[in-house]
């Protein structure tokens, strides 16, 4: 079976937020992303699949293409098997307990994908993020995630109104911050990691007294900034390892 031109335009649609939340739908690519999804509460709309591709769910949910047809609305240099329409899920409520990460303004969507997973492994049921982070159901967002987008409840919102209504102990990373090895962590709370480019918000800063930062090692003190992804993975690191 070929794929229709309907079909085909509402996927190439599908790149743009303004089509996923229009459609309420996203995309998702591979055997293993593919599978998390299907095992997971997340609906699945429609699935396009090679015909050596196996799976348990109702036939008629699949759609049969041949390589050349997965080919064209694959976003992958090399297409893997299947690609999966879904149904975006509606945003649970914001919850008070635990650790909890809030994103301010994060732009590659390689670097969300990684915070989730890190969430994931990390135990963080929970990410708030601003307005202006980039979209999780984001393509690149969901392959970087793989699977983990499953398992963390992610929340969008404005962040300063968020932080000003918590009651929660807050943190937040900063070049200018006490050395996070020398810091007294609680085992709840909330971590704000900011924007590749600026960091965190002037605006957040000033909300938060508790800054938070991962001292430099190297002799020559010269590497500007690490990683927003890394960054995250070290100081949640740090919280979980108090509760050990």
């Amino acid at each position: 079976m070929s794929i229709s031109k309907s079909q085909l335009k509402i996927i190439t649609s599908l790149s743009q937020k303004k089509y996923r939340q229009k459609h309420k739908l996203f995309i998702a690519e591979g055997i293993k992303v593919v599978n998390e999804l299907l095992n997971s509460s997340f609906e699945m709309d429609t699935l396009f699949a090679v015909d050596d591709f196996q799976t348990d769910i109702s036939s008629d949910k699949i759609i049969r293409i041949s390589e050349k047809d997965l080919q064209k609305i694959s976003n992958l240099k090399t297409p893997n098997k299947v690609i999966g329409i879904f149904k975006i899920p509606d945003e649970k409520p914001v919850q008070t307990n635990g650790i909890t990460i809030a994103l301010d303004a994060i732009n590659d969507p390689g670097n969300l994908g990684t915070i989730i997973r890190l969430c994931d492994w990390f135990g963080v049921s929970q990410l708030v993020c601003s307005k202006d982070t980039v979209d999780c159901y984001n393509q690149k967002v969901v392959q970087a995630s793989m699977g983990s987008l499953t398992r963390v409840s992610i929340i969008y919102m404005d962040l300063e109104t968020y932080l000003k209504e918590s009651i929660s102990p807050t943190f937040v990373a900063d070049m200018h911050g006490s050395n996070v090895y020398e810091t007294s962590l609680p085992m709840e709370g909330i971590l704000i990691m900011g924007n590749e480019a600026n960091g965190v918000s002037n605006g957040i800063k000033a909300l938060i007294k508790n800054k938070i930062s991962i001292p430099r090692f190297g002799e020559t003190q010269q590497t500007e900034s690490l990683n927003v992804a890394t960054a995250t993975a070290i100081l949640l690191s740090e919280f979980k390892r108090n509760i050990l």
